[in-house]
């Protein structure tokens, strides 16, 4: 939303410098943060050491690896839901909010009757992909954790891809693919449920 109130001239700066880090590769993502995040080195950890703050252990200690995980997934992928949202709130008509203002409704009242509404669908649409890349989850914690400390960041399809890569058991990796994948079905279905309606509906 305050992206796109900016004005035109640097609106387009401002949607660059987000999604910019959303065509780096996973690799490239890696390097950065693992410069960042570094207990001994890492530019975070300077920073709070300047700070008179104790070192983070931010990848070799939970909860903070998966803090870092987490801070190191929405800075990557949260660029391209912030073009999609951008579209969304370009389609709204105008005509909506004009209308609005001569009714006397304020700010909140044409987010929550007119914007929220509206982009209903593409929230619902965001909501499902971005569970869907939640659950197929790898580089991060491959390349920032090594699923550790010890197995704490170990996610779902590195188990799997453990399982018939390293352990050459094939057969229980395929089940736990499927499970995966019914688990990801149940849960976008769920969700479609609970947040689809009538476009316009609060």
């Amino acid at each position: 939303m305050l992206v796109n109130a900016l004005p035109a001239k640097i609106r387009g700066l401002f949607r660059t410098f987000y999604f910019l880090p959303y065509a780096l590769s996973a690799s490239v993502m890696a390097v950065i943060w693992l410069m960042m995040f570094d207990t001994n080195a890492g530019f975070l950890n300077s920073m709070l050491a300047k700070l008179g703050i104790n070192s983070i252990p931010w990848l070799t200690d939970t909860p903070w690896a998966w803090i870092s995980l987490i801070v190191t997934t929405l800075w990557w992928t949260i660029g391209f839901n912030m073009i999609i949202f951008i579209n969304a709130l370009n389609e709204v008509p105008e005509d909506f909010y004009e209308a609005a203002s001569i009714d006397g409704a304020n700010a909140w009242n044409k987010f929550t009757k007119i914007t929220l509404p509206s982009i209903r669908p593409v929230m619902l649409f965001i909501m499902i992909t971005s569970t869907i890349a939640s659950f197929n989850i790898y580089a991060q914690p491959y390349l920032l954790t090594r699923g550790g400390p010890g197995d704490t960041t170990k996610v779902l399809l590195i188990n799997v891809l453990d399982q018939a890569f390293l352990r050459k058991e094939v057969g229980s990796a395929s089940a736990m693919a499927i499970v995966m994948a019914l688990l990801i079905i149940i849960i976008s279905i769920v969700q479609f449920k609970l947040t689809s309606g009538r476009k316009g509906e609060v």
